[in-house]
């Protein structure tokens, strides 16, 4: 029987390739259709649309956070489970013509028992040829499970490495970060020698985001500890920033502005190409005409000198034209909140608050707390 033969050849192949493709190759995989991709997909459409029936902010973005990691351990298991019915199928079709040749369902149980290296010996290989495979499908099971073991360190690390400079964000551009209050705290003295090594290290974090979301796509999913932050709104916030920065001002900054808006837009544009989200060039107007005008008073009363004349107001609009489709649709893909350039209404920062402020009536927040955002 050659048809059993053939079609666990291609579910053993189909399944070493992704896996050395999702696990080992260092780089974006551009055919369109994968069966990791399809997984995730056919998971994360009816989760995202779950979400949308949450109303509560905090319980959609912690019913959100499961996906991740759980997605994870789902895709490793069919991963196993179709190499084990792969090594049965060529265990059923390797002796067609003896007849004490197993049933299906045996030859199933023997590819487990030997894919997980139990050594139950109720079901034993008879011929060479199974003995072969025998050996050679518990020495695949024995390095699947080695690589799994090895690839989850480097998941949780490459999201652990990114979280670290959202959080830092916290303090230096609010909660959720926004490109107004981001400028607002690095005015005064000393407020431009910050900016700049801030914009500085995240060039580098933008490098070291499409770096890693591209070898691993599935820490894009993996959400922020906190509601109002993600690792696309802070994306936002500094694209908003040096775009602002760009357009408007002459100040030190500029240069490195043009190096880290560079760096954030191919990080957006790239990320965009590996989820296949198409840009969004209707999307709805992040900076309105109403909400310029504060953006500048605000800007300008700090003690920032911007141009607010036509060509200036045209070279920001094509900069934002460059990298804001791409974040409507990644943040439309993965169901994340952009944040607004400028926010309506004040916003108590992240670290200001606690949950235990909830349980004890300590809030942390007083004339201390102010002093410290007056001073940063």
């Amino acid at each position: 029987m050659i048809f059993p033969v053939v079609l666990g050849l291609c579910i053993i192949a189909a399944i070493l390739l992704e896996a050395f493709e999702t696990i080992i190759l260092p780089r974006r995989v551009t055919r369109r259709f994968r069966l990791t991709r399809a997984f995730y997909l056919a998971l994360w459409i009816p989760t995202r649309a779950f979400a949308r029936l949450i109303r509560s902010p905090k319980t959609r973005e912690s019913f959100l956070s499961f996906f991740g990691p759980l997605s994870l351990l789902i895709l490793f298991a069919l991963w196993a489970t179709l190499l084990i019915f792969g090594f049965g199928f060529l265990y059923y079709g390797n002796t067609p013509h003896d007849p004490t040749r197993p049933s299906l369902e045996t030859c199933f149980y023997l590819s487990g028992t030997t894919f997980f290296t139990l050594g139950l010996g109720d079901v034993t290989p008879h011929t060479s040829a199974e003995r072969v495979l025998a050996i050679f499908e518990s020495g695949l099971g024995f390095g699947f499970l080695a690589l799994i073991i090895s690839y989850l360190p480097v998941i949780y690390q490459a999201f652990s490495k990114r979280e670290v400079s959202i959080v830092l964000l916290d303090a230096r551009a609010g909660s959720p970060p926004t490109a107004t209050e981001l400028l607002l705290r690095h005015a005064g003295p000393h407020g431009l020698d910050a900016l700049l090594i801030l914009f500085r290290d995240w060039e580098h974090w933008s490098a070291e985001l499409l770096e890693s979301h591209i070898s691993y796509p599935v820490v894009s999913y993996f959400r922020s500890q906190h509601t109002n932050e993600s690792w696309l709104g802070a994306l936002a916030a500094i694209l908003d920033s040096t775009a602002l920065l760009i357009a408007t001002s002459d100040n030190p900054c500029s240069r490195q502005a043009r190096l880290t808006f560079a760096m954030c837009r191919h990080t957006v544009a790239d990320l965009a190409q590996v989820f296949f989200t198409k840009p969004r060039a209707a999307a709805p107007d992040r900076l309105p005409p109403d909400q310029i005008a504060r953006l500048y008073a605000s800007l300008e009363h700090a003690g920032y000198q911007l141009r607010n004349d036509e060509a200036s107001n045209q070279k920001l609009k094509e900069l934002r034209d460059m990298y804001e489709p791409f974040l409507h649709a990644l943040a439309r893909y993965l169901y994340v909140e952009l944040p607004p350039w400028i926010l309506a209404s004040h916003i108590t920062d992240d670290w200001k608050t606690s949950a235990w402020g909830r349980i004890s009536g300590f809030s942390g927040r007083g004339d201390a707390a102010q002093d410290i955002e007056e001073h940063f």
